[in-house]
């Protein structure tokens, strides 16, 4: 006889625990041992919370080398099912060799579950490849797809965030910090009675009494600065929406901007500064005819801007023209009145993708049951969005078919968006900065990491889960269209590792570069007002303080913009930083080496960032890779 030296490891998991009797069976090139009864002197306390406890399993002679593992668990009587996270399992041979099996899943049934050894090595055991062909039947079975609407990309199949795989569900700690904020969001603006008055507000310093409830520092600068032209232009840079400034090397023709309108006195012309490459164009289009909301019995309007910038000779984009509607029916553009024109530029970008086995599962952690949540609560006919934001439900579906209609892989790519908006040389732009560094760091530990694993082109062209994956993704991310830029297949190593950065950055800094910093920008509501109520004006020089009291939202529709903004900003306690593993799917040397060596450049490029931004009035904060979050986990 000889003995195999089991090792279980209970993860650290609210709840990890489990009181049933766990069985194992190891499988090996040279045979299987019998199901097992893991039952050693720890007793029921061998798979608490955080418990790592040794077992012996006999078997007659040597099972060669091993190839998988089958665990299952099954409930005593009197005693209810429940559901065990197992971190991994190691396993000792009578040769001495060690096996490393990464689980990191939740079994909460009686079923047998296989799981393979760490290593990657070519499968030839009949069992090893059975066994990789129930796994993924079982997940096609867990993961499906949804049309949720028209036109915009499917989502997964889902009736509630419980029906959701365990293994991609939030933590007990994570579940309770979600509900906790979004319920006291709005706790201390209805005791103020706030959160029902449908009524205007009656001057800029009573919307303090929203304000005051929650702050940053960044949203106290806002406030303090938000009429100054020079942070409006700088919002177009490092706000929540850096994604839509161009160069501007010719005016549309539907902004009929001149010198005279511009600069007066002849101090310099529009020709020279574009040629020089002083001029920014920001066209919001998209938003042009898109039906507006009736909130509180109200029509709603939606502008569609396009914003001009000058650098000056300070370094300081300056707005020099704002045209708040595409179409000129009424033939104005905004100059003067520039303060009131800023309120109807909209400010918010959103980045969704798919995930990667493996080396992208902790790239989309609580991603999908935020995504369910977010088309529950703030998408859906009585969702947050829908009733208080100035596109309303059918609006929104319009803007979302729209960009999704013009959305392009290059697009999604920093460092080709950066150079088709020709920004490479603005002044001051933080987001552009720190964005390619992260993204540079996040292509070499991919180009590492792959390059491990697939050593020619030929093994990529020959994976057929690869080319599967990426082929769901274009038909489902990406309705199938071809314009886009995005693969259909991977013909090379270096294709692959493009897209694999891609979506990794965009998982993590992209996502936190539009997404961490709303409730700083728009915590302080006429910097960014979730809707307006009313029209452009057709007469220039008409505007005032109450002309925008009139325009802005009502103050119920104010707060409930607050309270869901400081919710989408709320980092939870069980937040991950980029680069961060604590689920250790790796087991081999050079991989750990690879992942070393990518947290210490990000560890560097933190300091570096850090560094800067104690000089800089309004900090960066939002590429910081120790504040970005692994995943699109809120």
């Amino acid at each position: 006889m000889v003995q195999y030296i089991v090792t279980v490891f209970t993860g650290d998991r609210l709840n990890s625990t489990t009181l049933n009797n766990v069985y194992i069976k190891l499988v090996g090139t040279d045979g299987e041992s019998d199901r097992t009864w893991l039952m050693g002197l720890k007793g029921a306390s061998s798979f608490v919370i955080g418990a790592v406890s040794k077992f012996k399993v006999s078997c007659p002679t040597s099972l060669g080398n091993l190839v998988l593992i089958e665990i299952d668990k099954q409930s005593l009587p009197l005693f209810p099912e429940d559901a065990w996270f197992c971190a991994k399992v190691e396993v000792k041979s009578p040769e001495g060799d060690i096996y490393i099996f990464p689980i990191y899943r939740w079994i909460a049934d009686s079923k047998v579950h296989r799981f393979r050894d760490g290593k990657v090595f070519e499968d030839n055991h009949h069992l090893g490849r059975y066994s990789r062909q129930q796994e993924i039947h079982q997940r096609e079975e867990d993961y499906r797809w949804d049309a949720y609407a028209e036109k915009i990309p499917h989502s997964m199949k889902a009736e509630s965030p419980f029906s959701l795989p365990y293994e991609v569900q939030f933590s007990f700690t994570k579940t309770k910090e979600f509900l906790y904020t979004a319920s006291t969001g709005l706790t201390e603006l209805k005791l103020k009675g706030l959160d029902n008055r449908k009524e205007k507000w009656d001057n800029i310093d009573s919307i303090n009494r929203v304000f005051c409830c929650k702050k940053t520092e960044i949203s106290e600068y806002v406030q303090e600065h938000w009429k100054e032209d020079a942070f409006f232009g700088y919002q177009f840079l490092n706000g929540v929406n850096p994604m839509l400034i161009q160069l501007c090397t010719a005016l549309p023709s539907n902004f009929p901007v001149t010198d005279d309108m511009v600069f007066p006195h002849g101090r310099c012309s529009l020709a020279d500064e574009m040629k020089k490459g002083n001029i920014f164009l920001c066209d919001y289009k998209r938003l042009d005819g898109v039906k507006a909301n009736t909130i509180n019995g109200k029509k709603q309007y939606l502008m569609a801007p396009l914003v001009l910038l000058h650098k000056d000779p300070h370094d300081k984009l300056m707005p020099i023209a704002i045209q708040v509607i595409q179409t000129l029916r009424f033939k104005f553009v905004y100059l003067s009145d520039i303060l009131f024109a800023t309120i109807c530029c909209p400010n918010h970008v959103t980045n969704t993708v798919p995930s990667f086995p493996q080396l992208l599962n902790p790239h989309t952690r609580y991603t999908l049951q935020i995504n369910f949540l977010a088309r529950r609560l703030l998408i859906s006919d009585t969702g947050n969005f829908t009733q208080f934001a100035s596109s309303g439900g059918e609006g929104m579906f319009t803007i979302l078919q729209r960009s999704v209609s013009s959305l392009t892989y290059s697009s999604l790519c920093i460092p080709d968006d950066i150079a088709e908006r020709g920004v490479e040389a603005v002044p001051n732009f933080y987001y552009r900065d720190d964005g390619l560094k992260v993204w540079d760091i996040i292509h070499r530990f991919v180009q590492a990491m792959l390059g491990y694993y697939y050593k020619s082109d030929r093994e990529v062209q020959e994976d057929s889960e690869l080319q599967k994956w990426i082929l769901d993704i274009f038909e489902h991310g990406f309705l199938s269209q071809a314009e886009t830029g995005i693969p259909q297949k991977f013909t090379s190593v270096t294709e692959l590792i493009k897209f694999v950065t891609m979506v990794i950055y965009t998982c993590s800094a992209q996502h936190a570069a539009v997404n961490c910093g709303q409730f700083d920008y728009a915590g302080w509501m006429p910097n960014t007002p979730i809707s307006l109520q009313l029209p452009p004006p057709t007469t220039k020089g008409t505007t005032s303080e109450a002309t925008m009291l009139a325009t802005f939202p009502d103050v119920n529709v104010t707060v409930q913009g607050m309270a869901t903004v400081w919710l989408l900003s709320k980092q939870s306690s069980d937040f991950v930083p980029l680069g961060q593993y604590p689920e250790d799917h790796f087991t081999e040397e050079i991989p750990h080496k690879i992942i070393k060596d990518f947290q210490t450049e990000l560890e560097i490029l933190s300091g570096v960032i850090k560094a800067r931004n104690k000089n800089l009035n309004v900090p960066y904060t939002y590429m910081d890779p120790a504040v970005v979050e692994n995943s699109v986990a809120i």
